[in-house]
């Protein structure tokens, strides 16, 4: 069973991913590629990562529960490296839901 990397297209989600896969790991990484961070950069690093053996990405918004439930149902992950987030503290106070 692989392991899900949230936030894999971030700077510490994209090295996790690596260094996982580095170690013989099965990944699935997934990123929503959203605007706050320049998606340029954030494609750049999936982009170091993918094509290497036992690793899969999917671009997806965990927020998303119907996919994310099939995505979960699909890969019986045994492990989760929750990194993905969305930054902006007030915003968070003021539209939890986002979050």
């Amino acid at each position: 069973m692989p392991t899900l990397v949230t936030g894999a297209a971030g700077f510490i989600g994209s090295a996790v991913a690596l260094r996982l896969v580095e170690q013989g790991e099965r990944v699935v990484g997934i990123d929503n590629f959203n605007a706050y961070y320049d998606p340029s950069l954030k494609r750049a690093r999936v982009a170091r990562i993918e094509g290497r053996a036992g690793f899969a990405f999917e671009e997806m918004d965990f927020s998303d529960r119907a996919h994310t439930a099939q995505l979960f149902a699909r890969h019986g992950f045994r492990r989760v490296v929750h990194l993905g987030a969305q930054a902006g503290v007030r915003y968070a106070a003021e539209n939890p839901a986002a979050y």
